[in-house]
């Protein structure tokens, strides 16, 4: 059996867990574990010898293992001392950051400080552009994720929302990324050290059954970790610990497990079984050893199940928000025809019925789950613009949504209706107020005192236009944006998708 057989019997959608492994993969700047703790250790001490010394310190005879933990707690302790002793020395910024966190009723770590800067950088790796945006589309069919890493690589990916620590109790199961060990966005939930885990696994038993809940009810696939992972045997050991071995319960959690291990230049997308010694006992997972990652994402992205991801995760958000007594309008009707436009329906009725609702929705939801679509190639959701009337007048992102669906009948007349709007703005624009400006990125033009905040949009707009400024600069100014109904956030969509897909 291969992998897209495997995976088209899946009857719900399936949990990622990810791993170091896919950081390694896809980032220029991620570590192994061991990788971090030497790197951290070479610059603390200029080569690579004290690391050595350090983890000698830690070994266990009986496994041949090292305690990695226990030395991340001793050099967290060694860089603190190192840092603190010498203010405006070689991490002068790590100390600045540290007595301004202390300034706002924060103590962090001046170790942490420094793996979050570290970590916070993205810098993907340019030959694996195709397979990250392979990995992108698999946002439909996914309803969850979680992940060991503390840097922000799967949210940048899928725009799911992470949570950590106490939110990942009573959390949304769908379009949520569950960062078990902690966040670069916050240092002091970071989960490194021996003191970190000891203090986690006091706290861990409501998120260890919120993550069980998961387990047993959705297929799991294992991407960036080794078959003798710590992090796999811990989870299966915490499901056995609850579920009886040789229940018929065991036995379809065994058959959900996947794990996509790497193999270097392997092309393999057949399924294997392999043992694990689980608490005494062996426990066979499903395994394929490949390099073809590309394949493996499109086996997930074409899984064809009744409703997509996308979907229930917007309906357990409307759920969630009725339950606890929000501002949703909820209509109940025998006859679909006799409701009301509301700025949110929940309908349950036959799909040719259904449809009309999707006809009487506002062009503006697809402004505002632009990525996302893009993202997750829904075809579907595009198509409804043929039956949605967008006023003239309106700034509206053609280009990318008719890439993904070429059938698009509206597409010309919507595309044209937006470059000359796009023309139109920047031959209207005052460029004699910020054209002399030399910026690098958008923060640069925000920044400067040199245009006035009246122009700052044009100036952006102008920039982007000419290539002066990345377009993935533009990007993330626009997710930046809070409000996704104002001109300046549509205005700069367009844009965005005109520069990318024209």
């Amino acid at each position: 059996m291969d992998i897209f057989e495997f995976v088209s019997g899946y009857k719900n959608h399936p949990v990622l867990f990810v791993g170091t492994g896919l950081s390694l993969r896809y980032l220029r700047n991620s570590f192994t574990w061991e990788g971090l703790l030497k790197y951290v250790s070479i610059e603390l001490y200029g080569s690579d010898e004290k690391f050595y010394d350090l983890k000698s310190t830690v070994y266990n005879a009986h496994d041949g293992s090292h305690n990695l933990m226990e030395l991340a707690e001793i050099l967290e302790k060694e860089f603190n001392e190192i840092a603190q002793s010498d203010r405006n020395g070689k991490f002068s910024a790590i100390n600045q950051l540290f007595y301004e966190a202390g300034r706002n009723g924060k103590t962090l770590s001046r170790f942490k400080i420094f793996v979050k800067n570290l970590l916070t950088q993205l810098d993907y790796r340019s030959d694996k552009a195709d397979e990250i945006e392979s990995f992108k589309r698999l946002a439909k069919n996914i309803s969850s994720v979680v992940t060991t890493n503390y840097d922000r690589m799967i949210e940048d990916l899928i725009q799911f929302q992470p949570l950590i620590g106490n939110e990942i109790l009573l959390s949304n199961p769908y379009g949520s990324i569950y960062k078990i060990h902690g966040c670069v966005n916050y240092p002091e939930k970071i989960i490194l050290t021996t003191n970190d885990y000891n203090l986690f696994f006091k706290r861990y038993e409501l998120i260890r059954a919120q993550l069980i809940s998961l387990f047993v009810h959705n297929p799991i696939i294992f991407l960036g970790y080794g078959v003798g992972d710590t992090n796999i045997k811990e989870i299966l050991s915490t499901i056995y610990k609850y579920v009886e071995i040789n229940s018929p319960e065991a036995e379809k959690i065994r058959k959900n497990f996947l794990l996509v291990e790497y193999e270097a230049g392997s092309d393999s997308l057949d399924i294997q079984d392999h043992d694990i010694l689980i608490n005494g006992s062996m426990i066979r997972i499903n395994k394929v050893k490949t390099d073809d990652y590309i394949s493996v994402y499109k086996a997930i992205e074409d899984l064809s199940l009744p409703v997509s991801a996308l979907e229930v995760r917007k309906v357990l958000d409307v759920v969630r928000e009725i339950v606890a007594g929000g501002t949703i309008k909820v209509s109940v009707a025998e006859d679909i025809e006799t409701l009301k436009n509301s700025d949110k329906v929940l309908a349950i009725d036959s799909k040719e019925n259904i449809k009309y609702l999707y006809k009487i929705n506002n062009p503006a939801q697809l402004i505002s789950e632009y990525f996302e679509i893009l993202n997750t190639q829904n075809c579907d959701i595009v198509k409804l613009l043929d039956d949605m009337v967008v006023p003239s007048n309106q700034w509206f992102p053609t280009y990318g949504f008719s890439t993904i669906c070429p059938e698009l009948e509206c597409a010309e007349l919507l595309k044209k209706s937006q470059s000359d709007k796009i023309n139109s703005y920047y031959q209207n624009s005052r460029k004699d107020r910020f054209e002399t400006f030399c910026p690098t990125t958008i923060q640069c033009i925000l920044d400067t005192d040199q245009i006035k905040k009246t122009y700052k949009l044009d100036a952006i707009f102008h920039f982007v236009l000419n290539d002066v400024i990345d377009l993935e600069d533009l990007k993330g100014h626009i997710e930046s944006l809070e409000d996704d109904r104002n001109s300046e956030f549509r205005k700069l969509l367009c844009l965005y998708d005109f520069k990318k897909y024209s």
